[in-house]
């Protein structure tokens, strides 16, 4: 629910000073919806949340047959993983413990790996209809809906393609993998009711339905949005409305804390990457350095912090919140006069900042799927080489 309100004024002095007023919109939070609504072009089903989960788990999906889905984005880990920025293709072990293969000559993936869990419900905000054939994706908004956001990280080079084939090759090399899979073959005809089913676009639409089901939608901050007054207590109670006083809210609104616009804050650069993340900028201008908002829902489960995992811990984030409130410049490359205007709004201190992590705490939810399945069609090791 939003508010929304109109300030005038008694009355204009002239024609020429008459000037209908902006309505300003009061940013609010809200329970997650208790459906998921999948796009038209893509309606869900039990056999097709079943493949996507196949595929999800399958290295197959990757150049050198070496990395899944699930690699750097495990169940084990809330379904994001326990790294500042990802170690993709050419490497072995999961999370924190993850390495590169010697010899190696694959960059690290620039960026942290945001959860799956909740994807569902990207871009849903307060004051909008839910479109999932639009929701945005990735920290630079560079996909619109899960089934385009699937595809992408298979034509990466150092997430899942590797130096075996090209971006533009990748995608076809795995159908025709998938295609030679006899189990694959009945498994996409089940799934899309169709013959030749194995295609690029039914394979985005497969994991994209699986992914759908990788919701966390009753957490105890849900609860009391839907009208248990007892589902979080006092001091989470106190942290809530910190958060809204101080100006968290600002951009973290919505059921899912996240308003899904850009913002630039100044975020000190990851030292193993050896170029500047410019962001969703494609140039260095006054743009440039602006990242999606993240959604604040199961942070336990999704450490290190920020884009590029600069933060291990949520004291460690608001104590930088407050710093670059303070006009303190924490990235050489962003002056503070490039910072959001809504981070000057922000009035954040110390003493306030165990109570807002209390209430960050009400949104987790760790009642999701986190079954792995025994095999995959290919015959390759379960979700790649992680062991």
């Amino acid at each position: 629910m939003i508010f929304i309100l109109s300030v005038g004024c008694k009355g204009p002095k002239s024609e020429e000073a008459k000037v209908d007023p902006e309505p300003k919109i009061i940013a609010t939070v809200a329970a997650l919806p208790k459906k998921v609504v999948a796009p038209k072009n893509n309606p869900t089903s039990e056999s097709k949340e079943a493949l996507g989960k196949l595929l999800f788990y399958d290295p197959i999906l990757s150049g050198n047959k070496d990395i899944s889905c699930a690699t750097c984005h495990h169940p084990d880990m809330g379904y994001a993983e326990f790294l500042d920025i990802s170690i993709g293709t050419n490497a072995k072990g999961l999370g924190s413990k993850r390495e590169f293969n010697t010899p190696n000559d694959i960059p690290f993936v620039k960026r942290n790996a945001q959860t799956v869990l909740n994807t569902a419900f990207n871009g849903l905000v307060s004051h909008k209809s839910y479109d999932p054939e639009n929701a945005p994706m990735f920290w630079d908004d560079r996909a619109k809906s899960l089934e385009k956001q699937a595809l992408e990280p298979i034509k990466a080079l150092e997430e899942m393609r590797g130096r075996s084939f090209t971006e533009d090759e990748i995608l076809q090399v795995v159908i025709e993998r998938l295609r030679n899979i006899p189990e694959y073959q009945d498994l996409f005809t089940e799934a899309f009711k169709e013959q030749g089913s194995i295609t690029i676009e039914n394979l985005g639409k497969a994991i994209a339905a699986f992914e759908r089901t990788l919701v966390t939608n009753n957490s105890r901050f849900d609860q009391y949005m839907r009208g248990d007054g007892g589902a979080i207590s006092i001091r989470e109670k106190d942290g809530f409305e910190l958060f809204k006083t101080v100006g968290c809210i600002n951009c973290h609104n919505g059921p899912m804390f996240s308003d899904y616009k850009m913002h630039v804050l100044g975020v000190p650069e990851n030292s193993k990457l050896t170029a500047v993340d410019i962001g969703a900028a494609d140039v260095v201008d006054k743009d440039s350095f602006a990242f999606r908002t993240p959604s604040l829902r199961n942070l336990r489960f999704t450490a290190p912090y920020m884009h590029n995992g600069e933060f291990m811990t949520l004291r460690r984030v608001l104590e930088f919140y407050e710093d670059i409130s303070n006009n303190i410049q924490r990235n050489p490359n962003v002056a503070p006069s490039q910072f959001d205007p809504f981070v000057r709004e922000l009035k954040l201190s110390v003493k306030e900042m165990a109570l807002i992590i209390a209430f960050l705490n009400s949104l987790n939810d760790d009642e999701f799927d986190k079954s792995i399945p025994q095999s995959v069609p290919s015959g390759l090791p379960v979700g790649g080489l992680i062991n």
